[in-house]
């Protein structure tokens, strides 16, 4: 059974005077553990069918099922489950809290999780020395780099054992060595710890890392291919 299963789905945004339709009756499945690459150029509709996937957003027709149940069978309580606990989010903007340290921006998601606040620091330690960040663990996150504020975010989308990593164009605020270093931790996290990995990117090279491509173009699906040797990228981190 798929981990993530649409079919013929389509989102049209309504602000009551004008429908704009952004994606048009997409299908595709995505099993657990897989590596795959959303791409596609701005204003495909990639992040909006990120956004759907990760329960951030309503689709408008068609069947999205994850875990083999049809989305909008879940109840508020079961989605906001799947979204704090199965989910973990990567964004290229780093949407980090200003003026607080790494472990406290890590330890965030935990606020709302059922985990008992004594096992926070011992978690939040756990998935930052995953990103190999414990020497920054008391920094300002601000005073960081572009590319450790990215393996603080990867950091935070990891500390609740999420059984699915969305990244939403992790690399590009980078510049390329950062960048592939990210890429190197998302593609460990896959390899040796069994994480499913979407990544959306418009990005030829960054999306060639991963194991299969979804090109979307103009809402539609342009095409479903398997990369026959992704590239691997270098110096990630990751401590079992």
């Amino acid at each position: 059974m798929p981990l993530i299963e649409i079919e013929k789905l389509t989102k049209v945004y309504d602000d009551g005077t004008i429908k704009t339709p952004v994606l048009h009756g997409v299908s595709f499945t995505i099993d657990r553990g897989e590596f795959v690459a959303i791409m596609g150029p701005s204003g495909s509709g990639k992040s909006t069918l990120l956004h759907l996937l990760g329960f951030l957003d309503d689709y408008t027709d068609g069947v999205y099922r994850f875990n083999g149940e049809e989305a909008r069978d879940y109840t508020g309580d079961e989605v906001a489950h799947i979204r704090n606990k199965k989910l973990g989010f990567i964004f290229q903007s780093f949407n980090l809290l200003p003026n607080t340290t790494v472990l406290e921006n890590v330890k965030l998601p935990l606020l709302y999780s059922e985990i008992p606040e004594r096992e926070w620091n011992d978690r939040a330690m756990t998935a930052i020395r995953s990103v190999g960040l414990e020497h920054r663990a008391t920094f300002d996150s601000s005073k960081l780099s572009g590319g450790e504020r990215q393996r603080v975010a990867i950091a935070r989308a990891l500390v609740v054992e999420p059984e699915v990593i969305f990244a939403d164009e992790p690399t590009g605020n980078l510049d390329s060595k950062s960048g592939d270093a990210v890429i190197g931790i998302l593609q460990k996290l896959n390899k040796e710890s069994g994480h499913t990995i979407i990544l959306i990117t418009h990005e030829t090279d960054t999306a060639e890392h991963a194991d299969r491509i979804i090109r979307i173009k103009d809402g539609t699906l342009e095409s479903d291919t398997k990369v026959a040797q992704p590239h691997r990228a270098g110096s990630g981190t990751l401590h079992k």
